[in-house]
């Protein structure tokens, strides 16, 4: 049964935590978090939400032809200086990620190693065991001098065979990774020795394409954009785990791992938090029913709406309270704190393996289904911001105001919603449950827990106002949009690695 929520919900309760009132077991410092967030209150109150933005992140959308000038002219540059050709520069600016300046500085070091490390010219002790021969060492067939081709290594193998290897190798979708075919040798031959060994132009298209993809992708600026079928690339001066944006199919995704934007937590913490969702998927779909018994009634319910704030609404049960605690919502306030935060065992060292196996389970479980509530949340709330639009435009439509009058609600589902052109105010609520999971525990912990249950209370009020917008007057939503991305830059700000 679904659950009407139709009463108006709690205003922001950050002045109840008391870090004195802590488990007894648990004496480290709280870390000043009371006098820290004094500090953070007055910016909220002096400071436009604008006022910082700790995501933000300069960077371009290049397209196709703009992203191969910018290579060309790198490996141009590179090509004349080291004096060497074009193709090998390129093989050269990959194995180094395209950082001329340390190529540079290699290259006046020591060039002929330079060019031994990208893997275009052999050792001397490799190149002096090479022998001449004119019998093919892949075919083992007679060959006349002229059909026998070879890299710098001097290994030589028959056109034929050459033309064999490329071909194989491209239709597997390799590109700059084609190299010699000797056993133990890792040359990489320039795309000018491998084009004219394609027996068709399709081929060569394919080529190119990998080529171009091997080389944006080892560059340390340039990220391809993930978005289906989208040609575009992302160019920045400093590579790091930010959020960005495709100008073309508004993609957004982290520059450095080109996944899900994931802020505030880091690439790899991610990709592990992820693959222990994946192994633990029976575990994950028995969480994902998304039902719980009312506490008052027992009643099996479904949450209907993002807010976590469930009022039942008929006359068996009055119940309001929390729908990740089941804890009474009128005192919920000062305990958001104890509801998003994990309490460790101290002494589950001393005990046996198997109650360590089911505590950590108990752990996981914890964050998984706060992480898993958000991304429902997210769903449901990028429902209200379809709905909003539609009201909006019904308004709009009779006379009552036009979309500049009625904006605001559309930006405060924004600030919720996972839309592409808002701010991801739920989505980073839910990307701080695997940080805190994998957060050693210490007092940075508990200011890092005591700043998320402020910003899970500022969205839970926002989200509760945004769907009863009728009931609310423009300044007041305006206000607590404010509060709620101030607290998201907030926590940005500190544990965000920059």
């Amino acid at each position: 049964m679904s659950v009407d929520m139709n009463s108006q919900g709690s205003d922001s309760n950050e002045e109840d935590y008391d870090p004195n009132c802590e488990e007894e077991e648990e004496d480290e410092d709280p870390g000043d978090i009371e006098d820290y967030y004094d500090g953070v209150a007055n910016d909220v109150e002096q400071q436009g939400a604008d006022a910082f933005d700790p995501e933000e992140y300069q960077f371009t959308c290049l397209t196709y032809k703009e992203s191969e000038s910018t290579l060309n002219e790198h490996m141009a540059s590179l090509a004349a200086t080291l004096k060497v050709s074009h193709a090998v520069a390129k093989l050269v600016l990959v194995s180094f990620h395209w950082q001329i300046s340390e190529i540079l500085e290699r290259h006046k070091s020591n060039a002929a190693q330079l060019l031994v490390e990208a893997r275009v010219q052999p050792t001397s002790s490799k190149h002096a065991m090479v022998h001449s021969s004119h019998h093919c060492a892949v075919c083992m067939q007679f060959v006349r001098k002229e059909n026998l081709l070879s890299l710098a290594c001097q290994h030589q193998f028959c056109r034929s065979c050459w033309e064999q290897h490329c071909t194989v190798l491209v239709k597997d979708g390799v590109g700059v990774g084609v190299s010699c075919m000797a056993q133990d040798c890792l040359l990489r031959t320039p795309e000018d020795f491998v084009f004219p060994l394609l027996p068709s132009e399709e081929l060569k298209d394919k080529y190119r394409r990998y080529l171009f993809r091997d080389y944006v992708e080892s560059h340390y600026q340039l990220q391809l954009c993930p978005g289906a079928d989208c040609p575009m690339v992302i160019q920045v001066q400093e590579p790091k785990a930010r959020r960005v944006q495709c100008s073309r199919c508004n993609e957004v995704f982290c520059f450095k791992c080109r996944q899900m934007y994931h802020a505030p937590t880091d690439c790899a913490t991610i990709r592990k938090w992820l693959t222990k969702c994946a192994d633990d998927s029976e575990t994950a779909n028995y969480i994902s029913a998304h039902t719980k018994d009312c506490p008052k009634c027992n009643i099996c319910i479904e949450k209907n709406g993002g807010c976590n704030h469930m009022v039942m609404g008929f006359s068996l049960s009055s119940a309001d309270f929390c729908w990740m605690c089941l804890g009474d919502w009128k005192t919920h306030g000062s305990e958001y704190y104890e509801c998003s935060r994990y309490k460790e065992n101290p002494d589950i060292v001393n005990q046996s393996q198997q109650a360590q196996a089911r505590e950590a389970l108990k752990k996981y479980l914890f964050y998984f289904e706060r992480w898993e509530n958000h991304n429902k949340s997210l769903q449901l709330e990028a429902q209200t911001y379809q709905r909003i639009q539609e009201k909006i435009q019904e308004r709009v439509m009779n006379n009552l105001g036009t979309w500049i009058d009625w904006q605001y609600l559309q930006n405060a589902a924004k600030l919720l919603a996972k839309v592409s052109s808002g701010v991801l105010c739920r989505y980073t609520l839910q990307y701080t449950y695997p940080y805190a999971y994998y957060m050693e525990s210490g007092p940075r912990k508990k200011l890092f827990e005591y700043q998320q249950a402020q910003l899970e209370a500022e969205i839970e009020n926002l989200s509760w106002k945004v769907e009863r917008a009728d009931s609310y007057d423009r300044g007041d939503l305006e206000n607590q949009m404010h509060i709620a991305e101030q607290r998201r830059r907030t926590l940005l700000k500190d544990f965000h690695d920059t």
